[in-house]
């Protein structure tokens, strides 16, 4: 376990299953959105945020490189929108914040938004459905969203909710902090 996308991969596969539901809230290159296209399989289905229609494009080209279109609902539209488009319990929720990787960095996620998609979510996530955040530190903004989150998650009610922060504390360069929550 080197980093948190190897972790919340490895997550994903012991979680996701055929015919589960599920929410890729920041698609970003679509590797999560594909990921998961694969685990829900024919039965699943697979809700894909992204506020960029270059994330979109990307992953929907990704997809149908792999014929998994059928299985997945892109939107184009922020994640704080999430009761919008969704009104069926979720399986499994996940969050990768930051900035597209190799596009523009001034268009990021804000802590004002996720927090409020990730309000939302929790509202539509199943009993033992299961919440990852991950969470970059190392832009300008990142810390704010981080503070934002750990702030809120620290004060859910633990009758309700199991939430775990790893972090790795001997690597250098602000590594992403991942966020794990159970609903119970």
């Amino acid at each position: 376990m080197k980093n948190a996308v190897e972790i919340t991969k490895k997550i994903m596969c012991l979680t996701v299953k055929e015919g589960s539901v599920v929410v890729d809230c920041t698609v970003g290159n679509g590797k999560d959105t594909l990921h998961l296209a694969k685990l829900v399989g024919d039965s699943g289905r697979v809700y894909g945020f992204d506020i960029q229609q270059a994330a979109i494009d990307i992953t929907k080209n990704s997809l149908e490189k792999e014929s998994l279109l059928d299985r997945v609902i892109l939107i184009n539209d922020g994640h704080e929108k999430i009761d919008k488009y969704i009104d069926e319990e979720l399986d499994f929720i996940i969050y990768n914040l930051g900035y597209l990787p190799k596009g523009d960095k001034r268009i990021i996620t804000e802590a004002s938004t996720t927090l409020e998609s990730v309000k939302k979510a929790l509202q539509l996530l199943k009993s033992n459905g299961l919440l990852l955040i991950t969470s970059y530190t190392g832009h300008e903004g990142g810390k704010e969203e981080y503070k934002s989150l750990f702030t809120f998650f620290k004060s859910l009610d633990q009758k309700k909710y199991s939430v775990l922060e790893f972090s790795f504390i001997n690597q250098k360069n602000n590594p992403p902090i991942l966020f794990g929550l159970e609903k119970i």
